[in-house]
């Protein structure tokens, strides 16, 4: 499955999704998070029981704001409309695996 383009008007649907949902929370100036898009991507495509998404926190500033984003990126995993972990910086494939299987 590939990566969603979240925005406020697409959210409420990503929280209420049966899947478990990871967000990417980034910017297009931040390097880490560069680094990070192409191994959310890969996870997006190997795991379709997911729903993976992402948000550009300079588009939509309330919604890192609901989230606390203060640092990017930001990986937060939600579960019910939950959030069930939350991660901020650069991580390797695995461990962002382990986030969402925690």
């Amino acid at each position: 499955m590939s990566v969603l383009k979240i925005n406020k008007d697409n959210f409420e649907s990503v929280k209420n999704s049966e899947k478990k949902v990871l967000l990417d929370f980034y910017a297009d100036w931040c390097g880490p998070c560069r680094m990070v898009s192409p191994v959310v991507d890969e996870i997006a495509e190997e795991n379709p029981q997911y729903l993976v998404g992402k948000i550009n926190v300079d588009e939509e500033p309330e919604l890192a704001q609901a989230f606390g984003v203060a640092t990017i990126p930001t990986l937060v995993v939600m579960n019910g409309g939950k959030i069930v972990s939350q991660s901020s910086g650069a991580r390797p494939k695995q461990q962002i695996l382990d986030l969402l299987n925690g």
